[in-house]
């Protein structure tokens, strides 16, 4: 299944596919990515999340398909576009100061910019040491500074806060919050879900290489019902006809997706189903996470386009 790329887009990915030998990484991908939200990008271990990022931002060449920036090319200018994959790059003898320094000047940004990006990440009490005695968290600060040092357009994270204690989550969490609201566009994968979460507008779900779910937060975490009917065979294909989807609940029951207790009970009551019991609950991203990816057995699904 494929989104079609709308060309207003932020970043639009059609149909893109990286093979290592005979080994298919990614399979005919497509989505887009909205202007002015934070965008999440989820998978697996091993679906090919990096590998996608890497592609997206001209790291890696595609066997196929391609990627664009608002129809065009991938910038390479620091004001349109950071990134940060790891390593941040850095060589282990220079001090993170003189790293953003070097970067600056290469991408013929205000020298002002360094010091305001050391104090943004939190390491301006660490900027004259040397990179090589950073602690994880400190080269992830690093390399999200020399990602924001041209204040881009679009900014591309790949698991940003590995190793960040929970006061750098926050202080992520908040200037992506602070750069959506001033337009700015940001695509970052995680595997720290219940953070993410509260960070993220759209979700981009991959399993293998290919699209299972896009959409946004609200209607990837919008509430199930749990029903029980003496019927549930009458009841599952009714659900079925008007649009909803029906999996198995934890409690023996039905798991109703897709529509709200009102209609269901309106359903039941039409065709004269008695309800033992319909309950709501919302799930967590986690939750619809695993639904999504266990086992790799799902049917793509798709939301609005991310």
């Amino acid at each position: 299944m494929t989104s079609v790329p709308s060309p207003t887009a932020a970043i639009a990915v059609h149909e893109l596919t990286k093979r290592y030998g005979r080994t298919t990484v990614v399979d005919r991908l497509s989505f887009t990515v909205r202007e002015g939200a934070v965008t999440g990008f989820f998978g697996p271990n091993g679906a090919g999340k990096t590998t996608v990022l890497k592609t997206i931002v001209g790291l890696a060449r595609p066997t196929a398909g391609h990627v664009s920036f608002r129809g065009g090319p991938v910038p390479a200018d620091a004001r349109a576009l950071g990134v940060h994959i790891e390593p941040c790059g850095a060589h282990p003898g220079r001090t993170g100061r003189a790293h953003l320094r070097a970067l600056a000047l290469l991408a013929r940004l205000p020298a002002g910019r360094v010091d305001e990006m050391l104090e943004t990440v939190g390491l301006e009490q660490a900027a004259g040491r040397r990179v090589g005695k950073y602690s994880l968290g400190m080269r992830q600060r690093l390399g999200l500074a020399a990602a924001l040092l041209g204040d881009p357009e679009v900014l591309v994270l790949d698991e940003p806060v590995n190793g960040l204690d929970p006061q750098a989550i926050r202080r992520l969490r908040t200037l992506l919050r602070d750069r959506a609201a001033r337009g700015r566009t940001t695509l970052l994968s995680s595997h720290m879900l219940g953070e993410a979460a509260q960070t993220v507008d759209d979700v981009v779900v991959i399993d293998k290489g290919r699209l299972i779910h896009t959409g946004t937060i609200g209607d990837l975490e919008q509430g199930a019902l749990s029903v029980r009917t003496p019927e549930p065979e009458r009841l599952s294909a009714l659900v079925e006809g008007a649009g909803g989807r029906i999996r198995p609940a934890d409690t023996g029951g039905l798991r109703i997706e897709g529509l709200t207790a009102a209609e269901v009970a309106g359903l039941a009551l039409r065709e004269r189903i008695p309800l033992e019991e319909i309950t709501s609950r919302t799930a967590s991203l986690e939750d619809v996470f695993l639904d999504l990816t266990e086992g790799g057995t799902q049917a793509p699904m798709k939301g609005p386009s991310a």
